[in-house]
């Protein structure tokens, strides 16, 4: 079950909306992992392992504790969808590689997942641009 993203009560309309909207995709998120036979968790770190990856790199990227990640890749391994191999520019690390099988998985999963493809095609080009600027900026990117 996915998790409120923000208070019960949002002050402005725009936070309102945000939550929704955060909550909307979640909730689509989970739905997806699930029709894979994938928590949450593994999905997004399969999904992150389009190229080969550092454990650390990926705890970094998502904010959470190394032994989460091995924890993760652990499961993924023992389903065949990943692999760690010794990282050519530092044998004592080891990176994380997706297998045949783990792209298969990745696909299906992208496809499952249609919740952004779904609410962007309810607004115009023009609409969707602005839509992007107006994120980038809130979350204090360039736009």
């Amino acid at each position: 079950m996915a998790v409120p993203s923000g208070p019960v009560s949002a002050s402005t309309e725009a936070e309102r909306a945000m939550f929704d909207f955060v909550d909307a995709y979640d909730r689509a998120y989970e739905t997806a992992a699930e029709q894979h036979g994938m928590s949450v968790a593994q999905a997004c770190v399969l999904g992150r392992i389009s190229r080969p990856r550092g454990m650390r790199e990926l705890a970094d990227e998502l904010g959470c504790d190394a032994s989460n990640i091995t924890q993760i890749v652990i499961r993924l391994e023992a389903r065949e969808l990943v692999e760690r191999h010794a990282n050519p520019d530092d044998r004592r690390s080891r990176q994380l590689h997706r297998t045949a099988a783990g792209d298969e998985l990745n696909a299906a999963f992208e496809e499952t997942f249609e919740f952004a493809r779904t609410a962007a095609s309810n607004l115009s080009l023009q609409e969707q641009a602005q839509l992007a600027g107006l994120l980038r900026k809130a979350l204090g990117k360039p736009t």
